[in-house]
This record gives structure tokens, sequence and C-alpha cells, in this order.
């Protein structure tokens, strides 16, 4: 059997004192493929790429901060006692659903501000914020977290993934699931279903509604696998749960806005 070299250094580089993480250079990677996606989209669908570039400024770091806000709450257990733990996010540490709240609460504000179509804006960016979260999943891969429970080597062989990826799921002698690998592959496709739903023209809002449907559904059974899950109660992990609601939620959104006429413009329509 393969013996395994030592893991994937999460550090990228050095600027003097600073070390630079392969987790921020990824999530960065993610955020900027995403925004050359989404500005392309813009242009065709009549709204100024600048909007879009406004809005990163504003909604990237709030997205960052309340993740790692939701994060640490529900691991205040360990926060509390150390509390210069709390900015390191380079260690991982960032829920994506606590991200998701914050980028919509900003999308929200800013889009009637501007005096633009919240909905409109949201469905160009559905598959850009789903790239970013596909890529950033290899963060957790750099970091070895994020994975599931204890596997065999074989087994992850079977799924004929490449051997890297096998390696670093080696932690201190035992081999895991990786689920980042399994969420990543599941956004990925989400991408590539969004982009050819564009061609369909959907109603208003129903590519962002669909991308938290699909997303959720992943996230739903992935998150079962996990063995650092955030947990709701001992036994309700809070990623499951918050999928669910957002499940029945984006549904009965998707009903109750075509039902009151609140969705009758379509995706393919230049109308801000």
């Amino acid at each position: 059997m393969a013996g395994n070299p030592s893991p994937l250094n999460p550090i990228a580089f050095h600027l003097g004192p600073i070390e630079v993480h392969w987790y921020g250079i990824i999530i960065g990677l993610g955020a900027l493929l995403g925004l050359m996606l989404a500005t392309r989209e813009c242009k065709k669908r009549g709204i100024s790429p600048d909007h879009l570039t406004d809005l990163i400024m504003f909604a990237l770091p709030i997205a960052i901060i309340s993740a790692r806000i939701y994060y640490v709450a529900f691991e205040w257990g360990y926060y509390k006692n150390h509390i210069s733990e709390i900015p390191a996010i380079w260690h991982g540490g960032i829920a994506i659903h606590g991200g998701l709240m914050g980028a919509i609460i900003t999308a929200l504000i800013f889009t009637r501000k501007r005096k633009i179509s919240f909905w409109k804006l949201a469905d160009i960016t559905a598959p850009s914020i789903l790239l970013g979260q596909a890529i950033g999943r290899w963060g957790n891969f750099m970091n070895q977290e994020a994975h599931g429970g204890p596997v065999s080597r074989s087994f992850l062989e079977q799924l004929h993934i490449p051997t890297f990826i096998i390696n670093q799921m080696d932690i201190n002698g035992v081999y895991y699931h990786p689920t980042f690998l399994y969420e990543s592959l599941w956004s990925f496709v989400g991408v590539i279903i969004l982009i050819t739903l564009r061609k369909v023209n959907l109603r208003r809002g129903e590519m962002f509604i669909t991308y938290l449907i699909w997303y959720s559904i992943g996230r739903f059974f992935i998150e079962g696998m996990r063995t650092d899950s955030l947990m709701l109660t001992s036994h309700l992990r809070m990623a499951q749960v918050i999928s669910i609601v957002i499940i029945l939620v984006s549904v009965l959104l998707m009903i109750v806005r075509r039902t009151r006429g609140f969705s009758n413009e379509r995706y393919l329509n230049t109308e801000v």
C-alpha cells in the first residue's frame, strides 16, 4: 500500500513576516472568476458592470465577516477561551450560510439604493456565487478540513480520484471522506445547469431560487457525512436544518411570486 508524503503546505508563501495561506488565495480566485463570469452577463442583460463591481466591494468583505461570525457563534465554547483566534479565518472556519445571509442583505440594500432590480442582479450572479463556492471548497482541502468520517485508502482509490487528493485525506494516519470534493463537484455541476438555464428564459428571480434549491439539496446530504458540522443540538446539524428551511422557503417564494405576478419579467429581458 502506498505511503503518504507530508500533507500539502497550507501556507503558499511569505511576505516578510506575513504568511499568505492557500485558503485565502483560493477564496480570492473563486471570487475573481465569479466576478468575471457575472460581468460578461451584466453587459448582455443591460446592467452596468460598475454596479456589480461596486456591489462586490461591499458584499465580499461583509460576507466573509458574517460567515466568520456565524461560525464563531456556534463554536463559542471554544472561541470564548481563544479570543485571539476569532479573526484567524486563514485557519478555516467560515460558514457558507452565514456568508450568504450577509451577501443577500448587502445586495438588497445596495440594489435599493441604486434603483436596480435585486432579482435581476441575483439571477445574473447566481452561477458566479456557486462557482465561487465550488472553488472555495479547495481551500478546505488545503487545510485538511470539511472532511467526512474515516474510510480506508482502498475505498478512496475505488473512487478513481487523483492520488494527491487521497494523500491529503490522510490525517494523522487516518483516511477520511473527501466531502469537500463532493460538494465542489456538486457545485460545479450546478454552475453548468444554471448557465444552461439562461437559454430557457426563466421567470425573473427563479435562476437565483434554483441556485438556492440546488445547493441546499447537495449540502443537506453531504453535511450528513461530515465530522465537523456546526450543531444546533446534539443530534441536529445546523447546515442540514438551514438547507431544509431554504428549500421550503424557496419553493414557497417561487409559488407566491408567480401567483401574485411578481415574476412576470423574464431572465432574458433587458429591463432593469
